[in-house]
């Protein structure tokens, strides 16, 4: 373990929980500054587009009660000094360091216009105000993108008896995160529980003075709404970081170790981290979502410990899951990057089968629905560095 006296860690959710505690069960004994912009203890987002909205407000994460008091709750750091190894945060005050771990992670994309009734979901107040509007019974509600979040609003809103329109740019949802064979299984799926899909169109505008009464669509027609769920994406939260010195480019470009390019001193994890991953031939890659976070704030803190010279790369394997309309959708590894796929169990048509995905014959991904058990055996030989083809 190399000499350092005081950490700060910038971000307190997940990752930055996990780094905290990380340091402390290595025997860090020096100062830990926890910088957060919440004034929340550190919580599970996954719960916010599903359970929360049906009234379960158990989100805290497990540990958040022992981070002590160097925590900087409200507060924003804006801006970085890295030569001097010096933060300043939104009321002026500074904090000092001799290791920093961002942990920052990301925010929902906004469209230009947003009247009374169009909603993003990030955070826990946003959450709340969506479950008393969902309470309340619209009369119809719009959800505009079929990814992640998109998928379990409407699913929950679903569940709740309320009619759901779900607008994507894309000719199925979550196309590129799935695949086509997946994803055209999930369009399917979603219309088969009463939601109406309307796909390969965008939003221009909204309708409505104050309050939103409708959603105009780029294909010219307008859907009627009272209420407006955006789940278009994230970007990443690295404008306080515009002229520190460290490489930005959709996140913090880091090397394999996590370090943030240029600076032995500064690390990254969680939505905010981008870095190259040794099973796909060293491609840059950031991921949104909660196991990566979990996994990669406490190995990012310990790395910082080490030094560059002792640090381990981080090369866990990128999974995730949702469940949508009853149905369990797991995703490994990085599917965008394949040039092929195939059904290696089971079909769409029994709403339970699992695709691999490879590039240049050497496996890359898998996605799986309603099988487990088939995504665990294609993760292993993703990383056992197996081909698409020995797969029985």
């Amino acid at each position: 373990m190399r000499e350092l006296n005081s950490i700060a860690v910038v971000g307190a959710s997940l990752a930055g929980l996990r780094a905290v505690q990380a340091l402390r069960r290595e025997g860090f004994d020096g100062t830990i500054t926890l910088i957060g912009a919440e004034r929340h203890l550190p919580y599970n987002r996954p719960p916010l587009s599903k359970s929360m909205l049906k009234g379960d407000d158990e989100v805290t994460l497990p540990g958040a009660e022992e981070l002590g008091d160097q925590w900087l709750k409200g507060r924003h750091a804006v801006r970085l000094n890295a030569a001097d190894r010096r933060l300043t945060l939104d009321d002026g005050s500074e904090v000092g360091y001799d290791g920093l771990v961002i942990a920052t992670g990301a925010r929902p994309r906004h469209l230009p216009e947003r009247p009374e009734g169009v909603h993003t979901l990030r955070t826990i107040e946003e959450s709340l105000a969506l479950r008393a509007e969902l309470a309340a019974g619209p009369g119809g509600v719009v959800v505009i993108g079929g990814g992640f979040i998109g998928g379990e609003v409407a699913s929950t809103a679903r569940s709740l008896g309320l009619p759901v329109t779900l607008v994507d740019a894309s000719p199925y949802p979550m196309k590129r995160v799935l695949g086509a064979e997946a994803a055209r299984w999930l369009a399917r799926h979603h219309r088969d529980n009463g939601v109406e899909l309307v796909s390969e169109t965008r939003v221009t505008g909204f309708d409505g003075t104050g309050r939103v009464t409708g959603v105009r669509l780029s294909n010219g027609r307008t859907l009627p709404a009272d209420l407006v769920i955006a789940g278009m994406g994230v970007v990443p939260n690295t404008d306080w970081l515009e002229g520190s010195g460290l490489t930005l480019s959709d996140g913090v470009v880091c090397d394999e170790r996590l370090f943030a390019v240029g600076a032995a001193d500064v690390v990254a994890a969680g939505d905010v981290a981008r870095w190259p991953h040794s099973l796909y031939g060293g491609a840059l890659v950031r991921v949104e979502h909660w196991s990566n976070a979990n996994d990669q704030g406490g190995v990012a803190a310990l790395n910082l410990l080490a030094g560059p010279d002792n640090a381990k790369p981080f090369a866990d394997l990128p999974s995730f899951a949702t469940h949508v309309h009853g149905a369990r959708i797991q995703v490994a590894g990085v599917p965008h990057l394949a040039d092929t796929s195939r059904v290696i169990a089971g079909s769409p048509e029994e709403d339970r089968f699992a695709v691999a995905f490879a590039r240049d014959g050497m496996l890359v991904g898998a996605v799986a629905v309603n099988s487990p058990k088939d995504l665990i055996r294609v993760k292993r030989a993703i990383v056992a560095g197996d081909r698409l083809d020995a797969l029985a």
